[in-house]
Order: C-alpha cells, then structure tokens, then sequence
C-alpha cells in the first residue's frame, strides 16, 4: 500500500511539474517580431531599432538578433548595433551582449548588459553603468547605415 502512495506521489509530482513547465512556456506568446517580445521581458519595444531581419531565442534565454546591416541610432548618445547582436536574457535583464557600442565622449565603449526596472533602462559598461528613463526607448527607431557627422 505504502508503494501505491508513493507511486501516486511521483506521478503528481511529474504531473505538476509538467504544468508549470507549459505555463511558463506558454506565458509568453510566440511573435515574430522581436519589438513584440520585449515588453515580456520588462523591456521597451524601442531598445533594438527596426531594421532587424530575423532573431533566436532559445528556452536557456540565449538570444541572436540579426540586422539588415550595421547602423547607428541616436539616444541621448549615439549607439552603434552590429550586424550580429548576442547575449542572455531573462526578465529584466540582458547579460554577456556583444554587438551594441555606445559613443562616449570621443570612444566607442561596448555595452556589456542592460537592466530594466522602475522606468529606466541601466547600461553596463564593464564596471561603470548609465541609467536612463525608459520612454526613451518606447518608440522604435529607425537604424541608419551611417553616423551623423555631428556625432562622431
């Protein structure tokens, strides 16, 4: 009888953890446009620019975003994306980015994560880190293929 209990237990225990494994697969929507995906993971549609051609997210929170070409955006400073952006992400928080440099002064310095909370977006640049307010970012840019020349 004990076994019996026991078996029922592990097959509950197998049942429930299924059920939150598709909940929480199932939480997020599946889209085809990156912009669309953001805002689940506390983020602004805004954050990439709009010339991206296809991205990759895998369960692990491993992305790729792949752009039509590298171009600049301009912020509050102006920003460099690659044709190939990579990272982690998870809610809140984008970790190990390759691919988007910011112009800081006269340097091209390249953001290494970005968090979002409370309505602002923190940059990360190695150690030293830049906040700014999130509607910045609500509106998707178009990405051009060259610098303005009072930017650089």
């Amino acid at each position: 009888m004990a076994s019996a209990y026991s078996s029922m237990a592990s097959i509950s225990l197998l049942l429930l953890s299924l059920a939150l494994l598709f909940e929480t697969h199932l939480a997020i929507p599946p889209t085809e446009d990156v912009h669309d995906l953001l805002p689940h993971f506390g983020f602004p549609r805004g954050l990439i620019p709009s010339s991206v051609k296809e991205y990759s997210l895998s369960e692990d929170g491993e992305f790729e975003v792949h752009m039509d070409h590298p171009c600049y955006v301009q912020f509050d400073d102006l920003v460099y994306y690659d044709k190939k952006i990579k990272g982690h992400l998870s809610y809140g928080s984008v970790s190990d980015v390759t691919g988007i440099q910011a112009k800081k002064f006269f340097l091209w310095v390249p953001v290494t994560g970005i968090d979002a909370a409370s309505g602002y977006i923190q940059f990360h640049v190695g150690a030293l880190s830049e906040t700014l307010p999130a509607e910045q970012f609500e509106n998707v840019r178009v990405c051009k293929a060259k610098a303005l020349i009072d930017s650089i």
